[in-house]
């Protein structure tokens, strides 16, 4: 948390004209909430994108206390002194937290105003900026700033009405007139001796269409060399907001007088920035492993070379993966995809899949060991195919034209190599061409990375979850059970599980719980309160007080973590069944009529919150009823809100009874979409005769 400044109102001066209109388009890039608080700090507006950032719908916090609901308990004190210090005049700028609807914290950037409520007391005005958001907006900003003072290429942008906005020094000197000089003046204004009226015309086609125009020619004598006519290659795109609306356009400018060379060079810069822009959209759409090896081969094969062949250590490969033992992966490598130019060609033996020994001395054991590129040749081949059988493959190789064989190293670990090659119809590598092989590599590197320590971790979370849940659930006096968990997708787990625990006298402890979050810490989390369950519920601890208990458990794993829970004792002697709940959606009851029923007894508090506000219901459970338990990612989904899914829930419970299996299958079709978005447990208890 902290206060930037303080600021009497007095001394904020009224905003110009110009800096309104910069506020419209500040909202259009960042989502700014605004929300006004009365004398008595009751929210009285609220905006929608206070709404979209904080998870409240207007109609819900309207009249309510704004610091109850939004402001950290241990900020409780703080924000009573901001108040009393805006209500005396003062605007607070300042980094705060703010409470989400969902209970997580979200760090704003904030401006707090004084603002008259509607009985003409001093209230206040809040406007508030999710502080990533910023941090994400200076750090475009800067990047910008950094291509705008370091690129060699002449850069500007322009406003719908054709008037330098931003020149950078490259675009200066070529013009022979300074950056500042060219604001807000036209291009005819800036250097009449060049064909503007043609270039402007150009331009305003950009504006019109809202397509890109590259190469266009510009030629003519400027004050940076009046003498002399000069050429350059110009090319125009439109700018655009995130709706789409033109806001102007980019200019590039590269100076090509020296001719066709530097036309060519032109050229290839081009298509070497468009490169590793795809690379960035094409590369690692996936985080899968094989998937994101042939990403790189198909960015890399034709636009650089003819061919890549992608290998990976296979020691770095977890167990799914590879097929080796541990002990036998040193310097082995496997191939994860391949292309070649010619499928005739020997170069069909290397096969995705296959695995290969490092060969010692050579150029591949160099560049794997130190992690530096380096170029391949013909004499290289013998020592890097050394088989018997391979004689026609290394016959073909040394027909090609060129190869390289680059590292791929990731956070300062050499993954394995790329290996691309060119045939002699075509240029060899030159330096520019190994930068840009080299970089794209690297790119790459990341995204291998990234994939497999995704495939290693949720392999580590399902290894996890699968030794700490068992879904076989017992035999237990008075009750039939069923129950499914279904993660999210089969590349993520998480923190949803259930059980049943057989307790003295005949009773069942029936529990269900969502630790927040996915992978293998919710997984864990969940264990330790699965274990923590258990233990307590076979020492008679009653469901209110084992909640408590909980409570404090995930209190003790840190202030972050949270969880919602729901856990019931069903007495088989007395038909009975308690209930207590932590933050967790209501249980169903299902009579003996087929009508259905949610309980509507106190919610709780999430564990973790702080609150320890629990409490129980008692309910009956005759023969033939039953009571269901889910956990939250059955009712919610983006297309529909909580009370639609509790409908659907109970249109799937109504009816004649059936069985348990078949009704949880029914209950699972109805409410669950194609994409699942979340983790679903259910749990199903009916009642039986004595």
């Amino acid at each position: 948390m902290r206060l930037d400044t303080y600021q009497s109102t007095s001394e904020v001066p009224d905003p110009p004209a110009a800096a309104v209109g910069y506020a419209g388009v500040l909202r259009e890039l960042l989502p700014i909430a605004l929300w006004r608080e009365d004398a008595d700090g009751r929210i009285v507006e609220w905006s929608l994108a206070a709404r979209d950032l904080l998870g409240h719908r207007p109609e819900d916090i309207i009249g309510r206390p704004g610091a109850s609901v939004l402001v950290p308990e241990a900020n409780r004190e703080l924000a009573g002194q901001l108040a009393r210090r805006v209500q005396a005049g003062e605007t607070v700028v300042g980094t705060l937290p703010v409470r989400h609807r969902d209970g997580h914290l979200v760090a704003m950037e904030m401006w707090i105003v004084p603002a008259v409520d509607p009985q003409g007391r001093m209230g206040a005005m809040l406007i508030a900026v999710e502080t990533s958001e910023v941090l994400h907006m200076r750090d475009s900003l800067a990047a910008l700033q950094s291509l705008f003072t370091q690129s060699p290429i002449g850069l500007a942008t322009l406003g719908p009405d054709l008037r330098f906005l931003r020149v950078n020094d490259a675009l200066a000197r070529m013009n022979g007139v300074s950056p500042a000089e060219h604001l807000g003046k036209r291009l005819t204004e800036v250097v009449p001796g060049v064909n503007a009226t043609a270039l402007e015309a150009t331009m305003q086609q950009v504006l019109d269409r809202g397509t890109a125009v590259v190469d266009v020619r510009r030629t003519g004598r400027t004050p940076a060399d009046p003498e002399n006519d000069r050429t350059w290659s110009c090319s125009y795109a439109p700018l655009l907001d995130g709706s789409g609306r033109r806001l102007g356009l980019i200019a590039s400018l590269i100076d090509i007088t020296d001719g066709q060379r530097a036309q060519a060079e032109a050229e290839r810069a081009r298509h070497r920035f468009a490169l590793l822009a795809e690379a960035g959209t094409r590369i690692g759409t996936t985080l899968d492993l094989h998937r994101t090896a042939q990403e790189i081969v198909e960015l890399l094969v034709p636009q650089l070379c003819d061919s890549a062949d992608v290998q990976l250590l296979e020691s770095v490969l977890g167990p799914d993966e590879g097929g080796a033992p541990a002990a036998s992966t040193r310097g082995l490598l496997r191939r994860l995809a391949a292309q070649f130019p010619d499928p005739s060609a020997p170069t069909a033996q290397l096969a995705t899949g296959q695995t290969f020994q490092i060969p010692a001395g050579t150029v591949y054991e160099e560049v794997i060991t130190d992690g530096r590129p380096m170029n391949l040749y013909v004499s290289d081949i013998p020592a890097l195919i050394t088989s018997s059988r391979a004689e026609a493959l290394r016959a073909y190789l040394a027909t090609l034209g060129s190869a390289r064989l680059v590292p791929l190293v990731a956070r300062g670990t050499v993954l394995g190599a790329v290996s691309v090659t060119r045939t002699r119809d075509r240029d060899p590598f030159d330096e520019q061409d190994c930068v840009l092989v080299d970089e794209l590599v690297a790119r790459a590197a990341l995204n291998i990375d990234n994939a497999r320590m995704y495939t290693l971790q949720r392999r580590a979370a399902l290894t996890l979850q699968r030794s700490l849940t068992n879904n076989v659930l017992p035999e237990v006096p008075g009750l039939r059970l069923t129950g499914r968990y279904l993660p999210a997708s089969d590349h993520d787990v998480g923190g949803d599980w259930f059980d049943a625990i057989p307790l003295p006298d005949g009773r069942t402890g029936l529990v269900i719980g969502d630790v927040m979050g996915h992978g293998i810490h919710a997984a864990a989390v969940m264990g330790q309160l699965r274990t923590a369950v258990r233990s307590l519920a076979r020492h008679g601890v009653p469901p209110a007080e084992l909640l408590r208990s909980l409570d404090a458990v995930v209190a003790d794993l840190g202030e972050d973590e949270m969880a919602t829970c729901v856990y019931a004792v069903h007495d088989p002697g007395s038909g009975r069944c308690v209930i207590a709940r932590a933050g967790h959606p209501p249980p169903a009851v299902v009579g003996t009529d087929g009508n259905v029923t949610f309980l509507d007894g106190p919610p709780g508090t999430p564990l973790g919150a702080g609150g320890r506000d629990f409490s129980t219901e008692e309910i009956a459970l005759p023969a033939g009823s039953l009571l269901a338990l889910y956990t939250d990612g059955l009712i919610e989904a983006r297309e529909r809100d909580l009370d639609q899914g509790m409908e659907q829930l109970a249109e799937a419970l109504r009816g004649p009874a059936q069985p348990l299996e078949e009704l949880c299958d029914r209950i699972l079709r109805r409410l669950l979409p194609c994409a699942q978005q979340d983790d679903v447990a259910v749990l199903l208890a009916r009642a039986l005769p004595l």
